[in-house]
């Protein structure tokens, strides 16, 4: 199954970010649960998860070089928004 492309992110408060994918679907997604993991905890940073972009392609969202989340893990626990 084709997944589809991140046009946009937007962190929506200190640990939210809405995602909207190119067939114009808008989902939220709560990083709460990433946070206990080592790759992740530098995101307890308000202004760090605030940075949040959009990687070339589209394939996942990401703060550095070290941080990112695909678009598939996005795609299919995130939470569609009506």
């Amino acid at each position: 199954m084709q997944l589809p492309k991140i046009k946009s992110a937007l962190a929506i408060d200190n640990h939210t970010l809405l995602i909207e994918f190119d067939n114009n679907q808008k989902k939220k997604y709560d990083i709460t649960p990433l946070l206990s993991k080592d790759m992740f905890s530098p995101l307890k940073n308000p202004a760090l998860f605030k940075a949040v972009k959009v990687e070339q392609g589209g394939y996942a969202v990401i703060w550095n070089k070290d941080i990112d989340i695909s678009e598939y893990e996005l795609w299919n626990h995130g939470q569609t928004m009506p």
